[in-house]
């Protein structure tokens, strides 16, 4: 900065006067001198030396340096005072503290580098799930310290965003997810056997969390828990598990039948929300689990909600487990047990057509039962009996290609022909093929020596025409005084939710298969799957009431794009400056966030200045007598 002096007309003295401005001179983007006013200071009565003292005191201050000698003389000072003031007041120049944060802040674009980059939207959505669930309040509860909260959070939420073992959560976690950032969790911390011990806490405290969660999805949500569903499932091992008291042998659903099965039952309210969960054998029939849930089913559901109505499928509805719902004081829809005949037509009750999900048609008719008191009502599915019939259709085949590979054997040489031999044939292939077999009739002729000579089967139409008239015909059962045929059948379409949940515990967060060797170990799994279903359950629920339905792996794919960066470069004061900040949700995440009234980002921006690093004094006996040389 300097200061140029023109002459001018002054208007106090009428004559000829130095008018002064303050200027500075510059190079432009074409590396051109230039030179600009800062200020117009006006007439002044200065000499030259007070002119250049002025000048050196405002470079001075505006490079950050102090005053190496006092100023003796008061114009010099007060002039210098008044211009450096006018100049800041102005926005003429920057101070020295800010012209130095704005040299930090400018870096050089050659110096830029990215490092660190991780996935952080679809963690950052469900830690916001798990904070309207309160689960952090609810440990603190417990007296649960801050770490130990910070990586159950961890582990709960990288089970819904990651699913698999806590191997390669551990593994999720070090290598590409930014979940530790928001948990506050070191990261550097994380193993898979610390995972191993926050899942065993959280199954300790399995029935208190449970209940927590039940009552607070009602609060959050106005939840009654009127309608309540209840179902069961299994899950196969990989391994012999022969040492444990839950893995058995069963009836598996995945039709892994060389493998040892794990029973777990959910009761879920219409919403889809967990209400409570249990653990079976894996050889324990779905009939005879009712007992042990209903015991402790009042406890997890609304108190606002007395008469709660529980909807089961036919394998669970046998007339003692009817009974005891019953008597607990709850209403219930089932799928009949019951055969096609017995039943009656009510007088006045007409068949009605109702609409499923799928825009498929149902016929559906109340009727009456000799033998029970309860509401019935006949469904007849045109896709159901469709499906029916294909699979008669096949099993007809190949039991019809049994028979007549036993028929090709009688007339061979050095074959199995005895009359008890052919006859346990034949009961096997009616074992394997119980729901054809019973159309046909079957004649086996033998010799007087005990040998088959001759076998002839024949289909028995009448039986076989009925059997087609009745495909996809079931009946719905309730002890509630239903008038209204598609009122019952709303009721009952529910059970389609816990199926829903079903699968995306099994799809879209594998619980299946199971690794671990110990019971304690496939426990903390299950329950761990149960929570983190719990989040994506709250989450689905939510965007469904704003239309928007994907389902969890969608929603993952979704979020998955928002990332958190950490970038370097160099500033104009040799500094490495590191910014660590989240990127902008593209168009679908900010949709999503919007519509469940989250924030866009866990954080905007942390910065810090990597100073150099300081030489330390070496101790290295050569190298200290080479520099003492």
């Amino acid at each position: 900065m300097y200061l140029s002096c023109i002459f001018r007309q002054n208007p106090a003295i009428q004559n000829i006067d130095a008018y002064f401005r303050l200027a500075e001179c510059y190079r432009n983007a074409n590396d051109r001198p230039c030179q600009r006013t800062l200020l117009h200071i006006g007439f002044l009565t200065l000499n030259g030396e007070q002119r250049s003292k002025i000048q050196r005191q405002l470079n001075a201050r505006a490079e950050g340096k102090g005053e190496l000698f006092f100023e003796e003389d008061p114009l010099v000072r007060e002039q210098a005072e008044r211009l450096w003031r006018e100049l800041i007041e102005k926005k003429r120049i920057d101070s020295p503290e800010i012209a130095r944060e704005k040299k930090k802040k400018l870096l050089d674009v050659d110096t830029l580098a990215h490092k660190d980059v991780r996935e952080i939207g679809t963690e950052w959505m469900c830690y916001q799930a798990a904070e309207q669930l309160k689960i952090r309040e609810f440990l603190q509860s417990l007296r649960w310290s801050e770490e130990q909260i910070q990586l159950a959070l961890t582990q709960i939420i990288c089970r819904a965003v990651y699913p698999g073992s806590e191997l390669k959560t551990a593994q999720r976690i070090q290598s590409g997810s930014g979940i530790c950032e928001i948990t506050g969790f070191p990261r550097e911390q994380i193993t898979k056997d610390r995972l191993y011990k926050s899942a065993l806490s959280l199954w300790n405290v399995k029935d208190k969390l449970e209940r927590h969660l039940s009552r607070r999805t009602n609060e959050l949500f106005d939840v009654q828990d009127k309608i309540i569903l209840y179902d069961l499932t299994n899950t196969y091992f990989e391994g012999r598990k022969e040492e444990s008291a839950w893995a058995q042998f069963g009836r598996s659903k995945e039709k892994r039948s060389d493998c040892k099965l794990i029973v777990l039952a959910l009761v879920i309210n219409m919403e889809g929300f967990i209400k409570y969960s249990n653990v079976f054998e894996g050889n324990k029939s779905d009939c005879k689990t009712i007992p042990d849930i209903v015991e402790n089913l009042r406890i997890q559901t609304s108190e606002q909600a007395p008469r709660a109505v529980v909807v089961v499928d036919a394998g669970i509805a046998t007339e003692e487990n009817l009974a005891l719902i019953e008597s607990k004081g709850y209403d219930y829809v089932c799928v009949s047990r019951t055969g096609h005949g017995g039943f009656q037509e009510i007088e006045g009750a007409s068949p009605q057509t109702v609409m499923t999900k799928d825009k498929c048609e149902l016929t559906v008719q109340r009727v009456k039962s000799d033998k029970h008191k309860d509401c019935f009502m006949r469904v007849k599915s045109p896709g159901k009996a469709l499906k029916e019939r294909s699979m008669k259709d096949s099993f007809e085949s190949r039991f019809e290609q049994g028979l007549e590979k036993l028929k090709a054997r009688l007339p061979k040489k050095h074959t199995r022909k005895k009359l008890t031999v052919i006859n346990q044939s034949i009961g096997r292939l009616k074992q394997r093929y119980p729901s054809v077999a019973k159309y046909y009739d079957i004649d086996v002729k033998g010799n007087e020596k005990g040998i088959a000579i001759e076998l002839n089967y024949q289909k028995n139409t009448e039986r076989h025409a009925l059997s087609k008239q009745l495909s996809g015909v079931y009946f719905i059962r309730t002890n509630l005084p239903v008038e209204e045929e598609q009122t019952l059948w709303d009721i009952y379409n529910t059970i389609r939710e816990i199926e829903s949940s079903f699968r995306t515990l099994k799809t879209d967060l594998e619980l299946r298969p199971v690794y671990h060797k110990s019971d304690e170990g496939t426990l903390a799994h299950l329950h761990l799957a149960l929570l983190a279903y719990r989040i994506v359950n709250t989450i689905r629920y939510q965007l469904k009431g704003k239309g928007v339905k994907h389902n969890w792996k969608e929603l993952v794919r979704r979020t998955m794009t928002q990332k958190v960066i950490r970038a370097y470069g160099q500033n104009q004061l040799d500094e490495t400056v590191c910014v660590r900040r989240c990127s902008d949700p593209d168009a679908e995440a900010s949709i999503l966030y919007a519509a469940l009234n989250y924030k866009f980002y866990p954080f905007v921006r942390r910065k810090f200045v990597v100073h150099k690093s300081v030489l330390k004094n070496e101790k290295n006996e050569y190298l200290q007598a080479f520099s003492s040389a």
